[in-house]
């Protein structure tokens, strides 16, 4: 294995990264560094992430007040050499694996590659901050491996086309840059399943997340690897008669993966704004590369606990409290807390919320009625473009869920 200047190597259990050099000679390097080895220089041993998925894991935020650098945390390049990383981590059209280029409908790259253009439109993501994050409270060195792309679904990402494809799949060249840099890695983030809200993809959906989950996992020898979520945001469209329902139904499958495998987190960009229709803001961005850290580091995004029927201070209205797990320091909220509704058989608001508090870790929902209906379901950011605003005191957002059967008397 011949080694780069600024390559980041993954390190083991023990804290070393050992490699085999060309002429057979094995290097052992403690975590840390810079480490000169030969003719390479700034070589770090640390933890290696990889970056997967479609646009808003790529980062489409505009280049306003972007993560800046950090010695510490470098990147594997799109073509394929490493460095300091800085935004945009992303550049797919100089990547030498030939996917990306087959997807964007572009000839195979040139033997020299051209200057990147100046004053990129957008490109911001959420990598870099998650990653000087990581390596702030671990003090250990972090390398990235960005390897998603805008637009593309689960069947592009299928393992099954490796075996096939090769580098002509997205999976099989994630898998050759991974392997490229030592086959080990600490982690894989995944921000994808916009391109799976319709009505042929979303009931594959699930296995399908489940199926590259073991792959990467068995292709990596590594059975126990993290792989961390994040949660769909907004879509800002009139949308396609169902498309709300799909929407909402790939954000519940998004939250049932997380107990359906071990080693399996999820972060929630409900309530972020957004630079497009559909792409989250380079502030956002940041807030999210946030929350993706505390869930490497162990803190737990708030999750549904239970709902139960409390009496009501206001009257005889019905009053419902839904309790979370995992809210440090409480459930808040900007302005009004808001983001529930009650849904009839029709997937239709009954608009019988006319309060909300927050009271530590429960939301108190105040409804019009005395008398709860049957059948209501309830849900907390439905649809395309919900209003949701309710985080806990350190800014994990509560995540989208639904349908949530009522307790009835």
């Amino acid at each position: 294995m011949s080694l780069q200047s600024y390559q980041v190597l993954q390190r083991d259990d023990a804290g070393v990264a050992h490699f085999a050099q060309d002429n057979g000679t094995v290097v052992e390097l403690k975590t840390g560094g810079p480490y000169e080895v030969g003719d390479a220089t700034e070589i770090l041993v640390g933890d290696l992430w990889v970056l997967a998925g479609q646009s808003n894991m790529e980062g489409c935020g505009r280049p306003i007040d972007m993560e800046t650098s950090s010695p510490l945390v470098h990147s594997f390049q799109s073509k394929e050499v490493w460095a300091v990383a800085e935004e945009p981590l992303h550049w797919l059209d100089e990547s030498p694996r030939p996917v990306h280029r087959k997807i964007n409908g572009m000839p195979p790259p040139l033997e020299t590659l051209e200057p990147r253009p100046t004053g990129r439109a957008n490109g911001s993501g959420l990598g870099l901050t998650f990653a000087k994050l990581i390596q702030a409270r671990t003090g250990v060195p972090v390398g990235l491996i960005p390897c998603a792309h805008g637009g593309t679904s689960m069947d592009q990402w299928s393992p099954e086309r490796d075996a096939t494809e090769g580098d002509n799949s997205l999976y099989g060249a994630t898998l050759s840059r991974i392997r490229v840099n030592g086959g080990k890695v600490a982690g894989i983030l995944w921000y994808q399943g916009e391109s799976d809200a319709d009505g042929a993809s979303v009931p594959l959906y699930m296995d399908r997340m489940v199926a590259l989950i073991q792959a990467f996992r068995r292709d990596l020898d590594q059975p126990d690897l993290p792989f961390y979520l994040v949660q769909l945001g907004s879509y800002v469209t009139a949308g396609a008669p169902g498309e709300a329902a799909r929407w909402s139904a790939i954000r519940a499958e998004q939250r049932r993966l997380t107990t359906a495998l071990p080693n399996v987190g999820m972060a929630s960009a409900i309530d972020l704004d957004l630079d497009d229709g559909i792409h989250i803001s380079t502030a956002g961005l940041k807030r999210l590369g946030k929350r993706l850290a505390n869930v490497a580091c162990g803190f737990p995004t708030p999750t549904l606990a239970g709902v139960e029927k409390i009496q009501s201070s206001i009257g005889n209205y019905v009053t419902l409290r839904v309790s979370f797990d995992g809210a440090r320091g409480g459930l808040r909220a900007e302005g009004r807390p808001t983001g529930f509704t009650l849904r009839d058989s029709d997937d239709a608001d009954t608009h019988q919320i006319f309060k909300t508090t927050l009271e530590g870790d429960a939301a108190i929902l105040h409804l019009s009625v005395e008398t709860l209906p049957v059948g209501l379901t309830l849900w907390y950011g439905y649809g395309l473009d919900p209003y949701c605003n309710i985080t806990d005191a350190e800014d994990a957002a509560v995540p989208a869920f639904g349908p949530i059967s009522l307790p009835v008397d």
